[in-house]
């Protein structure tokens, strides 16, 4: 038997209303992922984010816990774990859902900065 609990994510939301909002202002490049403590695609996601984060110093990398924060996940229109968003001019550019592949998320974020 396997448990969940082996795959479960240590991570902490760190998306507020006000970070994004101020990013976007800014003209900022915001990647948002929305994560489950017990998804295993989802630690494999934060895992290439946490490395994207300290490659791309110029783009905000924020995260919420989406079944927590359904009022983030409403507001952002998500409604799936494992979705990772980038925005940027205040538009949305990149969607997608259960994406696990470095390359690609790496594509979708080097493209834009």
């Amino acid at each position: 038997l396997l448990s969940f609990n082996c795959f479960a994510v240590e991570k902490s939301s760190t998306f507020t209303l006000e970070k994004f909002n101020k990013a976007q202002s800014e003209g900022k490049i915001v990647v948002i992922n929305s994560w489950n403590e017990t998804c295993y695609t989802c630690a494999k996601q934060i895992k290439i984010l946490d490395e994207f984060e300290k490659k791309f110093t110029d783009i905000l990398f924020l995260s919420y816990e989406q079944e927590e924060d359904k009022e983030i996940a409403k507001f952002l229109g998500i409604e799936y774990w494992t979705t990772i968003v980038i925005y940027k001019n205040n538009q949305e550019i990149y969607r997608s859902i259960g994406e696990t592949k470095k390359s690609k998320i790496y594509s979708a974020i080097s493209n834009l900065s």
